[in-house]
């Protein structure tokens, strides 16, 4: 065992003649505690709300998106084909997106029309049972050989409830491509039924977003075959811009790839940014909380002065006089800090296996607080606290260290 830290273990450890160092000690312990269990709390809901948000949006969007720009194009066959046969792609299907109105009885309100291959996409997108419930052309032709049926859609639950629609009824689509006439450009309608719903607790999506079958929505956009992109899904998210590279450099010139990550960039750096406003926030917490080691140092070179007069005199070095009070406030740093990780831990546990704080249904999009508790961030928040700890200890060791041991002794 090393000298200096052999005398920092006994004065730790000794009773200490004033009750109020003893006292101040404890404090400084117990701050650092509160101060890395907050932290590591914290940060694991920020982390938790992140990991949640992206496992919705995820659910209904692609992981990558390969167009022309604004451009819509008809060689979409030959794009699905290629980014099927690149590695790591799990599915492929074109889209035609516009915006539109919906026109129920009595209300109307705007929405943002996907038109999807029900079968393909039913293997990349969270809805269940797509590709019943909207049926392929030759499908839809049978049923309408014997009873006209209106096309079908699916929409978002919170749009269906501004429209005050149920399952079955019908509605009519305006799309703003219509027809040139003698008063003007027409808008271009057309009946529909709502044959399900969807709901993924975002309200950017149940509230204004309408799935439908490709061939319908190429018909509103009036695009005459065309499809304004291909979606793609992966089977490694983190890997999707990769990947569409690759897609890329298969197909050639002209075409663009977007990841998900780009696609909801400002939601992404928002979430980060407050994860690092909480982080340094909290961090210095933890910094006015290691304050009390300080002056518990202080206090107790005070009162060690003779013990420091003699250990010079027997020959400790300034530079060792410094290390048994830097290796002291250390030892406090470390206790206040493995605790706050225990029950930092505890505590993120308890959520996780037990809901024990619940959230509002009407307010919240979730029912529980979430924890994604990551060993990243539980080391650095760790490591952290040490290194202000360690800071809150130079002040006091360096003035231990300056003690002239004559004038110590003399005056002690």
């Amino acid at each position: 065992m090393r000298f200096e830290f052999f005398i920092s273990r006994r004065y730790f450890k000794s009773k200490p003649r004033r009750t109020i160092l003893s006292l101040i000690t404890l404090l400084s312990i117990a701050g650092v505690t509160i101060g890395v269990t907050a932290l590591i709390v914290v940060i694991a809901v920020m982390s938790g709300f992140e990991a949640d948000l992206k496992n919705r949006i995820l659910g209904i969007e692609p992981h990558l998106v390969i167009d022309r720009g604004d451009q819509p194009f008809k060689d979409y066959k030959q794009v699905v084909a290629e980014a099927e046969k690149t590695p790591g792609v799990l599915a492929a299907w074109p889209v035609e997106e516009l915006q539109v109105m919906l026109k129920a009885d009595t209300r109307i309100s705007g929405a943002v029309i996907k038109g999807i291959d029900p079968l393909a996409a039913s293997k990349g997108l969270n809805i269940p049972s797509l590709e019943t419930l909207l049926p392929s052309t030759q499908t839809l032709n049978s049923r309408r050989a014997t009873v006209p049926v209106p096309p079908p859609l699916v929409m978002g639950r919170d749009l269906a409830r501004a429209l005050g629609v149920v399952q079955g009824d019908t509605l009519f689509v305006v799309s703003p491509k219509g027809t040139l006439a003698p008063v003007g450009v027409v808008p271009y309608m057309k009946r529909f039924e709502v044959v399900d719903f969807f709901q993924t607790g975002m309200y950017e999506y149940d509230g204004s977003l309408v799935f439908m079958r490709l061939e319908d929505a190429q018909a509103l956009a009036r695009s005459q075959g065309a499809v304004s992109a291909v979606e793609v899904r992966t089977k490694q998210v983190f890997q999707a811009s990769d990947i569409g590279k690759r897609i890329l450099a298969r197909l050639g010139k002209g075409f663009r790839q977007q990841d998900w990550m780009q696609l909801n960039r400002n939601l992404f750096s928002a979430l980060k940014l407050e994860k690092a406003a909480m982080f340094i926030t909290l961090t210095l917490i933890t910094l006015v909380a290691t304050f009390s080691i300080t002056s518990s140092l202080v206090m107790m070179v005070m009162e060690k002065v003779k013990d420091i007069a003699i250990l010079r005199t027997l020959g400790a070095t300034a530079r060792s006089i410094k290390r048994i009070f830097v290796m002291q406030g250390m030892i406090i740093g470390t206790i206040g800090t493995v605790t706050g990780v225990f029950f930092g831990t505890l505590l993120c546990y308890l959520q996780d296996t037990y809901q024990l704080i619940r959230l509002p249904g009407d307010v919240y999009y979730i029912t529980a607080l979430p924890v994604d508790l990551q060993l990243l961030d539980v080391v650095a928040v760790g490591l952290s606290a040490m290194c202000i700890s360690f800071i809150a200890t130079l002040y006091p060791a360096v003035q231990a260290s300056r003690f002239n041991p004559v004038e110590a002794i003399r005056y002690g």
